[in-house]
């Protein structure tokens, strides 16, 4: 397992980071238990949560992952082996049963989201405390393009930022990082960082995989530049590039056979894409998982790859891709598939 610095902090995490999303949900306790030790087993130092799982968000299932997480601290004791990474959630539709629905980045939401997190981990702080998404309208979830909506109010850049200082202050926190954020907030977060002593973002959660590289095109200078590297999220585009949906295949439990509203990959330029970099890695004669990962891990503005599984077999296998570098010949043959179809998913 490769290691790398967590921006200009002191940490260093594993490559690969392992996704907890739907512990609680899809998965048990004891089935996100095995799925701990086998990525500690493989090197992982690097946990990545958040108040709002698992998803899909539900009032039945509100928090249970970080509960899970805690369980396992408790029950093991080796809090001290990884770095843990939460988040607050913003507003948004389907999450009424988080603080009566009317959430906002201010001081009585974060204080109140991060100190509910600290109980349900177990632990007395958090390694990497992120925004899980802007409180302005902004392009985020699949959405390309930025509409301006002059009417928008949220709260200032300045009083999120304070209320973050100040917890990192207190000890509750040690870092802070974004999440589906823009280039425009990024780096506004960062500026008043540094013009006001507070805290700088080490990170950036977005997604990024070989169907919607956007954030190539804004932010991967952003994440070299300023030391805030991309913790790249649905590296698999929602199992899609695992060639296990293809020619409209369903297996039973997996993601898209449960729940409809994770269509984000499903238009029909992203399937005719998905297949080709599919077929690429079998000509090539690597399974199309480690191949898509691969790509991500290595690429120079990406701190760590978060990689989610729902069994241990599609684990070990995303571990494996660890293992993996891709040949200039492949890596040439992917950018071919993405000059011709870039970007197919938002």
């Amino acid at each position: 397992m490769e290691y790398r610095k967590l921006g200009h902090t002191d940490l260093t995490v594993s490559a690969l980071c392992l996704g907890t999303m739907t512990w609680g949900e899809q998965n048990s306790e004891a089935e996100a238990f095995e799925q701990i030790a086998m990525a500690r087993e493989h090197g992982v130092n690097f946990i990545d949560t958040a108040e709002m799982y698992p998803v899909p968000p539900r009032p039945e299932t509100y928090a249970a992952t970080e509960r899970i997480i805690g369980n396992w601290f408790r029950q093991h004791g080796d809090r001290d082996a990884w770095t843990l990474a939460s988040k607050v959630a913003g507003p948004g539709n389907g999450i009424s049963h988080i603080r009566d629905g009317q959430l906002k980045l201010n001081r009585q939401h974060i204080v109140a989201a991060l100190d509910a997190s600290l109980q349900r981990l177990q632990t007395t702080h958090i390694d990497l405390y992120q925004l899980h998404w802007p409180e302005r309208s902004t392009n985020f979830f699949g959405k390309l393009g930025y509409q301006h909506q002059s009417n928008d109010l949220f709260t200032p850049l300045e009083e999120t930022l304070e209320v973050l200082d100040e917890q990192v202050r207190a000890g509750k926190i040690r870092h802070i990082g974004l999440s589906n954020e823009t280039p425009w907030g990024t780096m506004k977060f960062l500026q008043l960082a540094e013009s006001r002593g507070w805290p700088r973002a080490v990170s950036i959660q977005n997604p990024y995989n070989l169907l919607n590289r956007s954030f190539e095109v804004g932010l991967a200078e952003v994440a070299i530049r300023e030391q805030c590297g991309l913790l790249a999220y649905s590296p698999l585009a929602f199992g899609m590039l695992s060639g296990k949906y293809e020619q409209g295949a369903r297996p039973e439990g997996a993601r898209l056979t449960l729940f409809s509203r994770f269509a984000r990959y499903s238009n029909p330029q992203t399937v005719n894409a998905c297949s080709r970099y599919v077929q690429l890695a079998r000509e090539h004669g690597l399974d199309p998982v480690h191949m898509a990962l691969a790509f991500v891990t290595q690429q120079p503005f990406v701190t760590s790859n978060i990689i989610g599984a729902t069994t241990t077999d599609q684990l070990r296998s995303n571990l494996d891709s660890s293992e993996i570098r891709l040949s200039d010949e492949l890596l040439a043959a992917i950018e071919a598939i993405h000059q011709d179809q870039p970007n197919p998913a938002p």
